[in-house]
């Protein structure tokens, strides 16, 4: 299938997924079949574009993110895009109001587009999932949201994950099989490994002094509840949740 068809194929599964009054049982399987395609259309744009006669070079774009809870939806973007091959530098910026919070993603366009795609989705389904969440008395409710919040971040991570490695194990069966009836093709795992050396080498030249932050230690106990939503959401946590989703968060040093 044309990558591009397959992204708006996408794209029509996450708004069912985002609809409001769905059971939970249709809304995961709208949101497994989209993890599914996304990650097929990460592995079929990557061999489309590296089969083309010129190199296609790596990209950058910077992400605002607003009030409230900046660095955890921060923290959701990032639990996007270390699976599907881009890096994140959180940026800070102090106001005279407070401290503005940006995302810099690195990465192959077609790797930002989807990161891009599932972000604005999934930012919107965290929403209904705190919406209808009520945090135990007397707990900070601000505390509970965060580590639910972060819960909610690493499911995500880990289902992207797998569904990426998933789509690549398929890609590279199909090779296999290409190979043995004489058509030939560049291996998925040598294009994948030298796109995300390009992603690194981008990001090496734009921030060429990095730090890794301190992991943030969030007291709620809405993890376990947060982790849950993330699984429905598909794209166990104790009462303190390690708010660090990726070692690809960074700061300019």
């Amino acid at each position: 299938m044309n990558p591009d068809a397959l992204l708006g194929r996408v794209r029509k599964l996450l708004a069912m997924a985002e609809a409001e009054g769905l059971t939970e049982a249709a809304r995961e399987a709208y949101n497994i079949k989209a993890a599914e395609l996304i990650a097929q259309y990460g592995i079929d744009r990557a061999l489309v574009e590296e089969a083309a006669p010129s190199r296609v070079t790596a990209a950058d774009l910077v992400v605002a993110v607003d009030s409230p809870y900046s660095r955890d939806k921060i923290s959701l973007l990032a639990s996007i895009a270390a699976p599907l091959g881009c890096r994140l530098v959180h940026r800070t910026v102090r106001r005279d109001h407070g401290t503005e919070h940006s995302a810099h993603l690195f990465g192959m366009d077609a790797d930002i587009g989807r990161v891009q795609l599932l972000f604005t989705s999934l930012l919107v389904q965290q929403a209904h999932g705190l919406a209808v969440i009520r945090p135990p008395r007397p707990e900070d409710p601000r505390a509970f949201r965060r580590s639910w919040m972060a819960g909610f971040a690493l499911a995500v991570a880990q289902r992207l994950a797998r569904a990426e490695r998933t789509a690549r194990e398929r890609a590279q069966a199909q090779q296999r099989e290409d190979a043995d009836v004489g058509l030939g093709g560049p291996s998925v795992a040598v294009v994948l490994a030298g796109r995300s050396q390009r992603v690194d080498a981008h990001l090496a030249a734009v921030y060429p002094r990095l730090r890794t932050p301190r992991a943030r230690q969030l007291s709620g106990s809405g993890g376990r509840a947060g982790y849950l939503a993330g699984e429905r959401a598909d794209l166990g946590l104790g009462n303190r949740v390690s708010g660090r989703v990726s070692p690809a968060i960074g700061s300019r040093g």
